[in-house]
């Protein structure tokens, strides 16, 4: 049977998988399933399409996340991510901030399963791109598994064939983001029998998986994978998929190579107008468990050289974590 293209991928993260994020990590990961951070539909329709959407082609395959809760924005919307040449269209039902609250969409949206088929039907009436959903088990104090349950089986009606699903509650009310990453206890048992009531569909599990035993758990019940910040602050966790998980037995990349391919990405960047810290500060985990970590992390922070805008920064901080390097 041929591996889920879901089998691992790195969860869209706020503010942190920017498409430099996406550069820096697929120089690693060849096969993982990237996000973009959530995009409101209100910035697609109204912002800068460009600065919103734009991406190297090396990201893919590669999901726009979208925020939103009005299935003729979001149709438009996947309109738009078609035509930019996106390989997936993630509906966003998981976040829990107040802020999104305010805009109608994110977990709240689990209270109105109708709504979120109808958003679903739309943006696959525009596309021909796979249209998913990411969501939590439940919101607030509902913990029965009936509720999300009914709620997976309303939008696989609408045609959502693959389901991301966080295996904590989303609590509206009194929790900020970081806590409802943490507070909320995780029930992977929830997530487990959805694949077993609905085998038809795609589950990907997602909430606390950070070590690779953890991840090769979950493969005797799910389909999929999705870590976030683990492998945001630990990249290189990423560089043992290709054997561990795609079967690939090919050479892996090097660290030093990595930051080198990083630099050069880093000079056409700066090129264009861009800032090395708009790049550097994804790297800082590269080196995350290796000897001299804290001075490649020190050196990629240091104002006083960020402030010179020399993508020969990187270089530098290569050379002196791996002398041989230079």
């Amino acid at each position: 049977m041929p591996l889920s293209d879901y089998r691992l991928c790195v969860a869209p993260m706020l503010d942190w998988t920017d498409r430099h994020c996406r550069y820096f990590l697929r120089l690693i990961a060849p096969r993982v399933r990237l996000y973009t951070e959530m995009v409101t539909t209100g910035a697609l329709r109204f912002g800068d399409v460009e600065r919103h959407l734009a991406f190297d082609p090396a990201e893919h395959p590669l999901a726009l996340q979208l925020g939103g809760s009005e299935p003729e924005d979001l149709a438009h919307c996947a309109a738009l991510a078609t035509r930019w040449g996106y390989d997936e269209i993630n509906l966003n039902v998981g976040c829990p901030s107040e802020r999104v609250q305010r805009g109608a969409f994110g977990a709240c949206l689990m209270a109105e399963p109708q709504l979120v088929a109808d958003c679903v039907r739309a943006m696959r009436d525009q596309t021909h791109l796979p249209v998913t959903v990411k969501h939590r088990i439940g919101i607030n104090d509902i913990t029965q598994y009936a509720f999300v349950r009914d709620f997976v089986g309303m939008v696989a009606e609408a045609g959502c064939s693959v389901f991301i699903v966080h295996a904590r509650n989303a609590i509206l009310q009194g929790l900020s983001p970081k806590q409802n990453r943490e507070i909320p206890p995780l029930n992977y048992g929830f997530v487990y029998q959805l694949k077993q009531e609905f085998p038809q569909l795609t589950i990907v599990i997602n909430g606390g998986i950070d070590a690779w035993p953890v991840i090769e758990t979950q493969y005797q019940h799910v389909d999929g994978v999705m870590i976030g910040r683990a492998a945001y602050h630990d990249p290189w966790l990423l560089a043992q998929a290709n054997t561990r998980v795609f079967a690939d037995n090919g050479l892996c990349p090097s660290r030093e190579s990595v930051a080198l391919a990083m630099h050069a990405y880093c000079v056409r960047h700066v090129a264009a107008g861009g800032l090395v810290r708009h790049i550097s500060r994804h790297l800082l985990g590269l080196f995350h468990g290796a000897p001299h970590a804290r001075t490649w992390r020190r050196l990629l922070s240091d104002a006083a050289q960020l402030a010179t805008n020399s993508p020969d920064l990187i270089l530098r901080a290569l050379e002196a974590v791996t002398p041989r390097a230079a």
